[in-house]
């Protein structure tokens, strides 16, 4: 199953002509999720040739404009590309009526089905899920609210081992059981243990987004342990109380709250305009946790 994220936009409220601000695109068993959608995000969703007409979940953290200005562009190039696939938006309450409000501006009337899921970031809260994944929003700590997200793939099934099939003639409709943690009694009325018959499934994987948010350890319970873990890292150490002003984070309180969550990797991001080189912030970040790296635009992180 393909667990992947790509970076469309790894800047802060003010592109460049290298980052463009917040967006990213996660793969998860070839259905497609946008996490913020900032103006810009479809020109990157072209460039780096991801076949954007299906996605079909678009999660935005908050309602600042690097975070949400080119939604109703992405939402009209569906409409004129003769989009059909229904969409769901997650978003704050207030969204809904912005995108209304632009919509009837324009006398634009959707030709496709637009769903759209109002979020409260006061709590821990499960949003989506299908047959592979579920997809949680927890609290952060901005300026207006903002959501946090935790993707997760669901446990798998225990895999029937291919030594027991060759010696073992089980019948099929037991194999879902077996597959499910029962044992198997054969004919004959021995009992095989379902460890006798199965291998562990893989550890189910993880990706947590942490969007704009001042240092708090308050949601590391929701994101622990997670194999990549995103929180923003606008500024340096050295302007930790210009970060804190804004509701930010710097790079190396970034990597303490990977430290303490134990996540496996780092990605950090969101980076101020002012850093032209961000080699600097990046051993700042390695020197708490060496596992962390830089959300490059068109960069490919893959669990």
């Amino acid at each position: 199953m393909t667990f992947s994220i790509t970076i469309l936009g790894s800047g802060a409220a003010i592109p460049t002509l290298t980052r463009n601000p917040s967006a990213h695109l996660l793969n998860l068993n070839e259905r497609l999720f946008l996490i913020d959608c900032a103006e810009g995000t479809q020109l990157q969703l072209r460039k780096y040739k991801i076949h954007f007409q299906r996605i079909g979940h678009i999660f935005i953290s908050h309602l600042h404009g690097d975070h949400f200005y080119g939604l109703i562009g992405l939402l009209t190039s569906f409409h004129l590309l003769g989009r059909k696939e229904e969409l769901h938006i997650y978003g704050h309450p207030i969204l809904e009526a912005i995108l209304n409000a632009q919509l009837e501006a324009s006398g634009t009337t959707l030709i496709y089905p637009l769903h759209f899921h109002p979020l409260f970031c006061e709590k821990y809260d499960m949003i989506f899920q299908n047959e592979n994944v579920t997809v949680h929003s927890f609290p952060v700590l901005h300026s207006v609210p903002t959501c946090g997200f935790l993707f997760k793939e669901k446990n798998s099934a225990r895999k029937i081992r291919k030594d027991v099939l060759d010696t073992i003639m089980i019948p099929f409709p037991e194999m879902s059981k077996i597959k499910n943690g029962g044992d198997y009694t054969d004919p004959e009325g021995r009992v095989y243990k379902n460890e006798e018959l199965t291998s562990d499934p893989p550890r189910p994987r993880s990706y947590a987004y942490c969007s704009d948010t001042v240092y708090s350890e308050s949601f590391i319970p929701y994101i622990r342990h997670c194999d990549i873990l995103y929180h923003e890292a606008t500024f340096m150490q050295e302007k930790v109380e210009d970060a804190h002003e804004k509701w930010h984070s710097t790079a190396m309180e970034a990597a303490t709250i990977a430290l303490k969550a134990r996540v496996k990797k780092l990605v950090i991001g969101h980076f101020s305009a002012r850093y032209d080189d961000l080699q600097p912030m990046l051993e700042e970040a390695r020197s708490v946790f060496p596992e962390t790296y830089l959300a490059d635009d068109g960069a490919v992180f893959t669990i």
